[in-house]
């Protein structure tokens, strides 16, 4: 496995900077979360970012996209994150697509990848019931009456929740709470009768949403996979979506270090530069090498799931601790380097820091990671 972009995905992470620099600089993103935006990313980028090929990354050409592979996207995405671009791209090009793609029915994939890769609708995978990340734990049942399905229960913090058009909900249709086995996707509109969702204020000021559903009335035929097994299939879409997490992640710590690293240039202390205090060096030099070791573990996980390489949960989860770890070190070293005006609300580190809490513990925290990985490792 070779750990560098090829010249297509470089001139695509190159677009995806570029885009990121000029369009979504971090005043975007302060200004949706200032205005109250409804939404919290915006309806005009997004097309544009449709326009550009981007919500069609993942999906295969004869669907409209251009099937460019996880790390395509993975690298779009690290480049947004650099800016904390708000958009649909995890929930909607990268869970959604690859649910669909990978496990719905013909019928399925004709009727909805066109609609996304052409911008007309969004998604949002709804998977956890708590604080806690752990899809055994599902309790939202799914009861057979006839040729349809009775859908009861609530989802928790599910990104994108409250703007998406489609959902895509984890269910049990059989088991119990604890159990792998029993689970079922089922993909439905979200203004369907029984459908209420609650948007959150979180910290991040990501779009997100608590979605509860009541006597909702399913089709056999919007069964996503096989009745079943779908907790297997939900740990496959989370997978992609944790290696693609992990490198906007890694790109939130780049941005970071960078802008710590400009203001140790720049700020004095005792008449001299505080970037020539050995003890500042130092912290500076342990962020650097735990970035290089996050890119490394983070673009293995990208070319494994191009190459469906059969190492992938342990790939997911390795990037998956590693860029939680290292997000959450590099945030708080750049707030202390900063100062106390690291932590005033018109210094854009503060930001950096609320998304680092946030996508540390979305789709599993380090802990929960570090364990899985100890497991599928046979320690």
């Amino acid at each position: 496995m070779k750990l560098v972009l090829n010249e297509e995905q470089q001139f695509l992470k190159d677009t995806a900077k570029n885009f990121a620099e000029e369009r979504t600089p971090i005043n975007h993103f302060r200004n949706l979360r200032d205005t109250k935006d409804s939404l919290l990313w915006d309806k005009e980028i997004w097309d544009e970012m449709v326009k550009l090929g981007w919500a069609g990354i993942l999906i295969p050409e004869e669907y409209g996209g251009s099937d460019f592979g996880i790390t395509g996207m993975s690298v779009v995405l690290q480049e947004c994150g650099k800016t904390l671009t708000p958009s649909p791209l995890l929930a909607t090009a990268v869970l959604g697509v690859y649910a669909i793609k990978e496990f719905g029915t013909d019928e399925q994939k004709s009727k909805y990848l066109p609609l996304i890769a052409n911008g007309e609708i969004t998604t949002a995978v709804a998977f956890d019931e708590s604080s806690h990340h752990d899809i055994s734990q599902t309790e939202l049942t799914a009861i057979k009456t006839g040729d349809n399905f009775i859908l009861n229960g609530v989802k928790k913090l599910v990104v994108d929740g409250s703007s998406a058009d489609i959902l895509i909900v984890l269910s049990r249709t059989s088991g119990s709470k604890g159990e792998m086995a029993g689970l079922s996707l089922f993909i439905l509109e979200s203004d369907s009768d029984g459908i209420t969702r609650t948007k959150l204020d979180m910290a991040d000021s990501r779009n997100y949403a608590n979605i509860e559903l009541n006597d909702v009335t399913v089709s056999s035929n919007e069964l996503l996979g096989s009745q079943e097994l779908g907790g297997e299939a939900m740990d496959h879409i989370l997978d992609i979506g944790r290696i693609a997490l992990s490198a906007e992640m890694l790109g939130n710590c780049e941005a970071a270090f960078s802008t710590t690293i400009d203001y140790l240039k720049e700020r004095k202390q005792f008449g001299v530069l505080i970037g020539t205090f050995q003890a500042l060096q130092h912290r500076a030099a342990e962020m650097f090498c735990e970035i290089e070791l996050t890119k490394s573990s983070v673009m293995a996980a990208m070319q494994g799931a191009d190459e469906n390489s059969n190492q992938l949960q342990v790939l997911a989860s390795l990037a998956k601790s590693i860029s939680g770890d290292t997000l959450h070190l590099v945030s708080n070293e750049a707030i202390q380097m900063h100062g106390g005006i690291g932590v005033t609300d018109e210094y854009d580190l503060g930001f950096f820091l609320k998304r680092a809490r946030v996508t540390e513990q979305i789709f599993g925290s380090v802990n929960f990671h570090k364990e899985r990985y100890a497991n599928l490792s046979g320690f």
